[in-house]
């Protein structure tokens, strides 16, 4: 049988999350033929369990160490039978019909691209995180001087937001994030996946980037959508803001060259120093895990280093299971 599109889950240590998600996704999926591809980042709180006892539908591939979200992906694009690939967020619920009405979408255009659609925090309200503007020295310059932060969601001062754009239009965007991205499987292995040196954060920004170069579209529609409760599968905040600052930092490097990449790691430095700052001031900082991210700024800011030589070894897997 033929399969429109695999949905592909990383999980780690999300096991409520998960099942949420999981159930969504069936009851949701409309009028297309889907599987369920999991990949679960050696949780050890039972995720695993639950998706085999759970949802027998689901192809789940349980590793023995966590390898990334990116590789968890390429590896989950490996074995996918769906002529599109979805990735799917663990911290999302699927709204009715979203799958069906994403690949509509995406087969509505004149040429392959890459889709997203629209996020919204569990309260109903927007949740912005599902596409960004590409970052640019003049964004860098008012995260370091904290402009992004007075004026957020200002188009001039914080671009990366892309302004009050509700997300409520049809529109090309620079960046569609992993939480809800919808690209065909021969693009996706065309463009060669997610780079597997991103452990976290960043890999979506880098394939975006590289499928601009290549005069591929990047495009959201708000007829797909999700409810996303952000952070779920990730670790606490100090080193979510550590994964996240060497993704940027690793993105900047690999894709502006060697001077003008230095300028913006040291941008990001500035940032998170006079955020640094900020947070020191009694009453003010109380719990922020910016001082945390100052200290640790020699490791985040050299990124990922080049790529291996051999490239990626295959994860061990002590579990690999496929619906019939």
């Amino acid at each position: 049988m033929s399969v429109d599109v695999s949905v592909v889950v990383v999980t780690y240590r999300c096991r409520e999350a998960a099942r949420a998600c999981l159930a969504s996704l069936f009851e949701n999926a409309g009028d297309v033929s889907l599987e369920a591809v999991v990949v679960d980042n050696a949780s050890g709180d039972g995720t695993d369990e639950l998706v085999r006892e759970e949802f027998p539908e689901a192809r789940l591939f349980a590793l023995e160490e966590n390898i990334g979200f990116g590789r968890a992906v390429n590896l989950a694009a490996e074995h996918a039978r769906g002529e599109y690939l979805l990735l799917l967020n663990p911290d999302t619920v699927v709204h009715a019909g979203m799958p069906s009405e994403l690949v509509s979408f995406a087969r509505s255009l004149p040429a392959p691209a890459i889709c997203g659609g629209r996020t919204l925090r569990p309260d109903g309200r927007l949740d912005p995180g599902s596409c960004w503007g590409a970052p640019s020295l003049w964004s860098l310059f008012c995260f370091a001087t904290m402009l992004s932060t007075a004026f957020k969601g200002s188009r001039l001062f914080d671009p990366e937001s892309l302004g009050g754009w509700e997300r409520d239009t049809v529109r090309d965007v620079d960046i569609v994030t992993g939480c809800l991205l919808l690209a065909p499987r021969a693009l996706w292995l065309e463009l060669g996946g997610f780079d597997p040196r991103f452990f976290m954060y960043g890999e979506d920004a880098d394939l975006a980037l590289r499928a601009a170069k290549a005069g591929v579209r990047r495009v959201v529609t708000p007829r797909a959508v999700v409810t996303h409760e952000v952070g779920v599968s990730s670790a606490t905040r100090p080193d979510k803001l550590l994964l996240l600052f060497r993704g940027k930092a690793a993105l900047l490097r690999k894709h502006w060259g060697p001077v003008r990449g230095r300028i913006g790691v040291r941008l990001l430095v500035a940032g998170v120093g006079l955020r640094t700052l900020e947070a020191l001031v009694p009453g003010r900082g109380r719990g922020s895990a910016w001082p945390a991210v100052w200290r640790a700024r020699s490791e985040w800011q050299e990124g990922y280093g080049e790529p291996e030589a051999t490239g990626p070894r295959t994860p061990s897997l002590h579990t690999e299971r496929a619906a019939p």
